[in-house]
């Protein structure tokens, strides 16, 4: 067996992931908000580009103060060199000097005249209202005070020393968002404080006394005491009996098993479970920090006579064009020339990539209107099955582009704002063999519950049946699948004793 060495030529295709590549799919699946941070980064990074909206206000202000100074009669400023800039033939403005695989290919455009044909386009185009009626924004933004800054107050004007604070301190920061302490326990806190666990028991009763009532409990149980105790509710010992030992019954509204281990009237079991649920189980939410998260839409759908048309949302993104400052600077060396071509071509790439974000979402928009006509002309219960293949084949794209086209998008609509994930659901047979939408399947059950009566709540198996008469053929548990996703309670958690 003899070894020789031998050169073989093969031929093949791979797709290599440069820069720029990366960069246009990672603006592919930004959300909006994470787009307009990537651009005011990215603005901060290249000096060539420049927000087109700021350039013209502050051209405006500059010629505000060249009229105020020549009607005073004073200063005048000199704009014999400054030239209007007209707008040239879109056309021009199209064509791109075309690069070649090699390595001189970057330093064969002409860069200069791109430049200066690039100075007078149109940027992106943007919409920013000029209202000086609108108050400042110091006037309307406000930090809304959270459950620790509203207990730390109360703590500051109670009456405790120095080591009774600090114990305190350590307490309401262990706090949830609901107001309780469960993690880390009393004792392990009174540890680390170096106090023993009577002298934290005394703390934390004083901490229970303050504002919401019932906060720094450390089970329901005690968090309802607390506020029974408040409203001299403690004094009723068939109340205190149900929050000591019935709890669990009372969330089954199992009245008949209370009534039987107490031996008290059924009716008395119901004016007790009135009372208790007058209370508040989670008194530190009305402190909650979550604030609202208000969406704005990347795409418009207007619909004009029968027809929808699709308008991409370009509210509050910067106008970004390249400056015509550094056209000048191109004649300052070879080091100087070579550092703006490369500027030259991070910010050409940017906006293409951008402008092409927006027409790849303007395209998958205009597919979902073609597939989903029926639900914006009807509403939701119209809403069809439909998988990422189906807008991938119409529109000749790939599965994942159209994957993270639909992610953290929202489209407003003429029944509402949805994101562009929400038209893609699975079916549910149909007794007649067509498929219906999960998510209208959703919707219907939400209508039978809502119509349903309060004392005689439909069960899961109730609402099978019913579907199944509007010829949906659905399982028992994919209905209390989809109830539990709607956040509805069971039908013996619904049910309405009183």
């Amino acid at each position: 067996m003899s070894i020789e060495i031998k050169q073989h030529l093969k031929l093949s295709q791979q797709l290599v992931m440069t820069p720029q590549l990366q960069q246009a799919i990672k603006l592919l699946q930004l959300s909006r908000m994470e787009l307009v941070d990537l651009v005011r980064e990215e603005m901060m990074e290249n000096p060539i580009l420049e927000d087109a909206l700021e350039t013209a206000q502050e051209k405006e202000r500059e010629r505000d103060l060249e009229v105020g100074t020549e009607a005073d009669g004073e200063i005048k400023l000199d704009t014999a060199g400054e030239t209007e800039l007209q707008p040239t033939d879109t056309s021009k403005i199209e064509r791109e000097a075309e690069v070649k695989t090699d390595g001189q290919a970057v330093n064969e455009i002409d860069w200069e005249n791109y430049l200066e044909d690039y100075s007078n386009a149109a940027p992106m185009p943007t919409f920013r209202p000029n209202n000086d009626e609108l108050p400042s924004i110091e006037s309307t933004l406000t930090k809304r005070a959270s459950l620790f800054d509203h207990l730390v107050w109360q703590l500051k004007l109670a009456e405790m020393d120095d080591q009774e604070k600090g114990v305190a301190m350590m307490i309401i920061g262990n706090l949830d968002p609901d107001g309780y302490l469960k993690d880390p326990p009393l004792g392990e806190i009174a540890a680390d404080a170096g106090v023993d666990d009577e002298f934290a028991e005394s703390v934390i009763y004083r901490i229970q006394q303050f504002d919401p009532v019932g906060v720094a409990a450390r089970s329901l149980s005690e968090c309802l005491m607390i506020q029974a105790e408040h409203l001299g509710l403690d004094k009723d010992e068939l109340v205190v009996k149900l929050i000591e030992e019935h709890l669990v019954n009372l969330e089954k509204k199992n009245y008949a098993a209370i009534s039987r281990d107490l031996k008290e009237p059924l009716e008395e079991i119901y004016e007790a479970a009135k009372v208790i649920m007058e209370l508040d189980p989670r008194p530190g939410r009305q402190y909650s920090a979550d604030e609202p998260h208000y969406i704005t839409p990347d795409v418009y759908i207007h619909k004009v006579g029968d027809k929808y048309f699709v308008v991409p949302n370009d509210d509050g993104l910067p106008k970004l064009k390249i400056s015509n400052f550094y056209r000048s600077a191109m004649a300052g060396g070879a080091k100087a020339k070579e550092y703006i071509q490369d500027k030259l071509r991070s910010a050409q790439w940017l906006i293409r990539s951008i402008q092409q974000r927006q027409r790849t979402i303007v395209r998958v928009t205009e597919s979902i209107i073609k597939f989903q006509r029926e639900f914006f002309d009807k509403g939701i219960a119209h809403l069809k099955p439909l998988i990422l293949r189906d807008v991938a084949e119409d529109i000749s794209m790939h599965e994942s582009t159209i994957s993270r086209v639909t992610t953290n998008k929202y489209v407003h609509t003429p029944q509402g704002i949805f994101e562009l994930k929400f038209f893609f659901n699975s079916g549910i047979s149909r007794t007649d063999g067509d498929e219906v939408a999960s998510e209208a399947v959703k919707t219907k059950i939400k209508t039978i519950i809502s119509g349903e009566d309060g004392k005689h709540p439909h069960s899961d198996q109730k609402i099978v049946e019913l579907l199944r008469d509007q010829n949906i053929d659905i399982a028992r548990r994919t209905v209390a699948k989809y109830r539990e996703q709607m956040g509805i309670l069971s039908s013996s958690k619904r049910k309405q004793v009183f």
